[in-house]
This record gives C-alpha cells, structure tokens and sequence, in this order.
C-alpha cells in the first residue's frame, strides 16, 4: 500500500511543478484541499515561524486561479495522510515592474486522502537548508 501512496503523493507534486510551469492555474487547483491554508516566511532565511506570514486564507479556487526535485515522501501507518519533502528553484517576475524574487530552498508539502484522491492540504514556505 506505502508504495501505491507514494507514487500518489509523486503524481501530485509532479502535477502541481507542472502546473507552475506551465502557468495552469486549473491544474494548480486540483491538487489543493479545499481548507487547504498557505503560511509564509518572509525570506528564505526565516525558520521561526513567529516571523512568518498568511497571505491567504482559506482555499478560494475563485482567488486562487487569478524545476522541482522530491527528496523524501512519508506516508501516515494508516495510509490516510503524507508529506514530501521538496527542494525548488523557482524564479518569479513581477508582471508590472520586472522586479524578481528567486525561490530557492526546501518545503514541506502536506497531504491527505479526500476519498480516492489526494488533494495538498499545507506547505510550508520555501527555506534554505
């Protein structure tokens, strides 16, 4: 069962690269729970989670539709919840000023069986490790 769940949870994290990739912003949604919330660090360098911040709240796929390498996945004994851990190096623009900001780190990705599929319900923010 451990390896069905993770080339579930692989599936998904794929999904989801491809996603941001490709700028697919359906696809992006379908890997999300529907409670799904998205805490923050400020920086790459802010482990405290006292600094960090919630940009948004509760998943709103209204709101939320305006080169990743997978490290580890663990699987819960009872087969309901995972996580994966992945490394990014993700480089945004600004669509107005060009100004960029470089994601490069490790995040955690959450998830949990919502019937037959898996949907990401929490991440941590990209850090450098």
């Amino acid at each position: 069962m451990t390896n069905r769940i993770e080339a579930a949870i692989r599936e998904i994290v794929n999904r989801e690269t491809r996603a941001w990739d490709t700028q697919d912003a359906g696809l992006l949604v379908s890997c999300f729970h529907p409670a799904m919330v998205w805490p923050w660090p400020p920086t790459a360098q802010s482990h405290d989670p006292m600094t960090w911040v919630m940009v948004w709240g509760r998943f709103n796929a209204d709101r939320w539709a305006r080169g990743c390498d997978i490290k580890k996945i663990v699987v819960s004994r009872e087969g309901d919840g995972a996580f994966a851990v992945v490394d990014v190096d993700t480089l945004w623009r600004h669509k107005q000023t060009g100004a960029e900001q470089h994601w490069k780190g490790r995040t955690c990705k959450i998830y949990t069986q919502v019937g037959t599929q898996w949907k990401m319900i929490a991440q941590t923010g990209v850090l450098e490790y």
